[in-house]
């Protein structure tokens, strides 16, 4: 096999775009696509918007499920220039004050993050042993470590997760959205496990264009668990599976934590397509389990 389109890129296929996504308010549900730009502030219109709690000032986010679970009943899409809606369960439209009164908090929607934006994420394993409903222990963090500023990403603007990993996860397909991943890899066969973890630090060319730096694993928190919509109900096993057989430090100084995917920063913009080729830079940085 040759050189590729992109030109210069390994021959090794690492995988294929199999699954496109786009979360326009973050932490509700979002929307496929077929294609879309990717900047350095990732996918187009991904989390352009956020919920701010207006009693703490923090940004919402379903890491604390106590307060904020039912934001995941919520989808978000993006419409003509680019406006997003918000529809309810029901698939009705909902306002701001709608969703203040649903959610039972005032919120208030937002398209630029406060000035040291910061959100709370209960114990994982707190919430596993004692429920959604329980007040357990949480941290709170800043917004965006690995992101451009005013943005409202946890860490970095893309998220990936291969077919692979899911399962070894043992989680279906049908059951990605649960770990919201931006791009979801189609690894060919004889690839298992959880590839994406020998890809931190190194770099893949998505398409013709598109280059990406891997910076860390994906830690999980509760989010995974919890109800996605009718589509997808609650599952502790979606935390529970990771935490026994890929627990990955994620960056260094931090504790060995349950993880899934890979959290990547974008080197070069381009346009990303379903059915788009994805291939180490180098093919040194994927050792294991990517021929």
């Amino acid at each position: 096999m040759g050189p590729d389109r992109a030109g210069g890129l390994s021959a090794v296929l690492v995988a294929t775009v199999e699954r496109l996504c786009r979360y326009p308010v973050k932490s509700m549900l979002g929307e496929e696509l077929r294609e879309a730009e990717v900047s350095e502030r990732g996918i187009a219109g991904d989390r352009a918007w956020a919920l701010l709690d207006a009693d703490t000032g923090r940004v919402v986010s379903a890491k604390n499920p106590r307060l904020w679970a039912g934001v995941l009943g919520f989808t978000a899409v993006t419409g003509p220039g680019g406006r997003v809606a918000v529809l309810g369960p029901d698939g009705g439209a909902v306002d701001e004050g709608g969703l203040s009164e649903r959610l039972g908090r005032k919120v208030r929607l937002v398209d630029v993050p406060p000035p040291g934006a910061s959100v709370e994420r209960s114990v994982p394993e707190e919430v596993l042993a004692r429920g959604v409903r329980a007040e357990v222990g949480f941290t709170v963090s800043e917004l965006g470590r690995g992101a451009p500023s005013g943005t409202f990403f946890d860490f970095a603007p893309l998220h990936l997760l291969t077919t692979a990993a899911l399962d070894a996860a043992d989680a279906p397909a049908a059951a990605a959205g649960r770990y919201r991943p931006n791009l979801v890899l189609r690894t060919p066969d004889g690839v298992s496990g959880f590839a994406e973890n020998d890809w931190v630090e190194g770099e893949l060319a998505v398409g013709p264009e598109l280059r990406l730096h891997v910076v860390a694993a994906t830690p999980r928190c509760a989010v995974p668990t919890l109800a996605h919509g009718p589509g997808l109900p609650r599952s502790a096993a979606a935390l529970r599976v990771l935490a026994e057989r890929n627990r990955v430090v994620p960056l260094p100084g931090m504790a060995a934590l349950p993880c899934l995917g890979v959290y990547a920063r974008v080197l070069r913009p381009g346009r990303v397509r379903v059915g788009d080729r994805v291939g180490p830079v180098a093919r040194k940085v994927f050792p294991k389990g990517s021929s």
